[in-house]
């Protein structure tokens, strides 16, 4: 019994309480089931930028890293200095070699993701990627920090080779601003290798908790004390996570537009109807993915217009567009995934004995980014289990996003034959043309059947 406005308030408050899903305090919970949307919105990093960005206007050190100035402060307070998180080989003329642990001051941040810098162990100046760098002293800069992760990227991190239990890493909270989540390694006889989850916590005065007994002013005093002991963690704190270089936002500073003699093609990876992908190196430093299209295929000018959106798309599951031969036959350089193909991955590779809690979660990453691609008003028009990549720890990332509206083909316009991929086609986009991100939710239907199945096609026997 009651009035309705009791029941709506309670029904609303087991709605938020149902809505998150990071844990709290010492009550680690690793939820298994649930709503597959569920499982993408919380599990899942979000995308970095809501918006497609102005790439012209570039972005201050302030867009990254919101508590640093790397100007001259007033009354002659000095810069923020950065540090380097991974070693760097320059890849161009402008840009600058530098080892892990140097530091550097910023003179120009104007550019997006590469900044102009002076080494103060060198003296040596020149372009940097900026996503390996972190104001020094700053958590950013803590070898435990991974900033924003959700919580099954954090565990499929941490159960990959090299981690031993006890290994761990703090990222973004998920659900509390300014808080941060602990992700562990653990194992014990009934679940084996497993991963808990803590909240940290923030107080009023700036202060950080897990529970309240045990009080920090920072959490790095915080990560120190729980390395002597577990204090009702699970297990204490050994090693940060094995960490991988993380990729650079595209090639280098200018190197959008590249030529076709600054890559060399290495071994073929695949043949398809349009052209064929190539394990390669870009300027003899870089490896990278090429797909090399057939003259013909589709139109230079009408491609370029194309691949200056695509590039713009960034999410952690979309295969990052680094670079492009705009002249025929036209190249395109993407990142290189070193599981190739998702179909290729479950058909022949290490993904025939995968379990369905893994083939669930490489199901989960698609849709994370088809919701991103979403958000995005963009369309992929060919989702399947051929244009997704496979990296390692099984990480999932989805390729060859709009390129299909592009083809100039009789047989694949006609919307039939060997060419058009009919079968993980929405019908009225077969029928009549008419794509749109209800046609990508179809395909993606028809990918879940290729997943579950190892590779088989779809509707055997038609």
């Amino acid at each position: 019994m009651g009035c309705a406005c009791c029941k709506q308030k309670k029904s609303a408050k087991a709605a938020a309480a149902a809505a998150i899903v990071d844990v709290t305090d010492l009550s680690p919970s690793n939820i298994d089931g649930g709503s597959f949307a569920a499982t993408t919105q919380g599990r899942y990093c979000s995308e970095p930028n809501h918006t497609i960005p102005d790439f012209n206007q570039g972005f201050s050190c302030s867009t990254i890293f919101p508590n640093t100035n790397t100007h001259q402060r007033p009354g002659g307070g000095g810069v923020t200095l950065f540090i380097a998180l991974y070693d760097y080989d320059a890849r161009t003329e402008d840009d600058l070699t530098f080892q892990k642990g140097e530091k550097f001051q910023i003179i120009n941040n104007t550019e997006g993701d590469w900044w102009e810098a002076r080494s103060l162990d060198t003296g040596s100046s020149g372009y940097i990627p900026s996503n390996y760098v972190a104001p020094v002293d700053s958590i950013q800069a803590e070898e435990w920090y991974f900033g924003k992760m959700g919580r099954k990227d954090a565990e499929r991190q941490l159960l990959g080779h090299g981690n031993q239990r006890g290994t761990f890493l703090i990222r973004e909270s998920e659900t509390t601003k300014g808080a941060y989540s602990l992700s562990i390694r653990d194992w014990d006889d009934n679940k084996g290798d497993h991963v808990k989850h803590y909240k940290i916590r923030k107080l009023d005065n700036g202060g950080y908790y897990i529970t309240t007994r045990s009080q920090f002013d920072t959490v790095p005093q915080l990560v120190d004390h729980y390395k002597g002991n577990n204090d009702g963690l699970c297990y204490y704190l050994t090693n940060a996570c094995v960490n991988s270089t993380p990729l650079t936002m595209g090639l280098g500073r200018d190197a959008w537009e590249v030529s076709r003699n600054a890559l060399a093609l290495q071994k073929k990876l695949g043949q398809g109807c349009f052209g064929d992908v190539w394990m390669g190196m870009w300027n003899g430093t870089t490896k990278v993915a090429v797909k090399t299209l057939k003259p013909g295929t589709m139109s230079p000018e009408a491609f370029l217009e194309e691949a200056q959106i695509m590039k713009r798309l960034r999410h952690d599951k979309l295969v990052q567009l680094y670079a492009v031969v705009s002249e025929e036959p036209i190249y395109i350089i993407t990142e290189f995934m070193s599981q190739g193909s998702l179909l290729d991955f479950l058909k022949d590779g290490e993904g025939q004995n995968l379990k369905l809690p893994q083939l669930v979660d490489m199901a989960a990453q698609i849709a994370a980014g088809m919701a991103y691609i979403e958000r995005m008003n963009y369309i992929h028009r060919d989702l399947r289990a051929a244009n997704i990549l496979v990296g390692d720890n099984l990480v999932c990332k989805i390729a060859d996003f709009g390129l299909a509206r592009l083809i100039e083909d009789n047989e694949y316009t006609a919307r039939q034959g060997a060419k058009f991929p009919i079968k993980w086609t929405a019908p009225e986009a077969a029928l009549y043309g008419r794509f749109t991100i209800k046609s990508d939710v179809w395909s993606f239907g028809i990918l879940l059947t290729e997943l579950i199945t190892k590779g088989r096609v779809p509707y055997p026997g038609t």
